[in-house]
């Protein structure tokens, strides 16, 4: 009895460690429905790999458009507090680059703000629509 009762409180005390694993501020899925562009990023760890463009390796992320194949790789990110993290992007070409900061508004808004560099692109029929400099995004669960 003393096993079952000791393997049962062992297997709850398991579930609630596992259940209270803090969600981490940069790392995850953020939409601009607006624009129709989205990020995925692992600003801890380089663990995203962008789709059609494996040749990259690992990256902390990238934005990209849906329903193309074009995309802005994050090439470095550094995590400043909680709330704040600056990034480098390159566009698939390697012809523009350029910083950013991603700032955390609250549980599900993000704001991507562009500092210095090319101005963020992307393709809309047939044209490039530019994007303004301060974007803001939706966290997706």
């Amino acid at each position: 009895m003393k096993k079952i009762l000791s393997a049962t409180l062992l297997a709850a005390m398991a579930t609630a460690a596992m259940a209270q694993q803090p969600v981490k501020t940069f790392k995850g899925y953020l939409f601009n429905e607006e624009y129709d562009v989205y990020m995925r990023i692992d600003f801890y760890g380089e663990s995203i790999a962008v789709p059609g463009n494996e040749l990259y390796g690992l990256l902390p992320g990238f934005l990209a458009k849906r329903n193309n194949n074009f995309c802005w790789a994050v090439t470095a990110a550094k995590v400043k507090d909680e709330n704040t993290a600056e990034l480098s992007l390159i566009n698939d070409f390697g012809s523009e680059d350029l910083t950013a900061t991603l700032t955390r508004e609250n549980d599900s808004i993000y704001i991507l703000h562009q500092e210095k560099g090319s101005t963020l692109k992307v393709p809309k029929n047939g044209k490039w629509q530019k994007l303004p400099k301060t974007l803001p995004f939706k966290r997706q669960k």
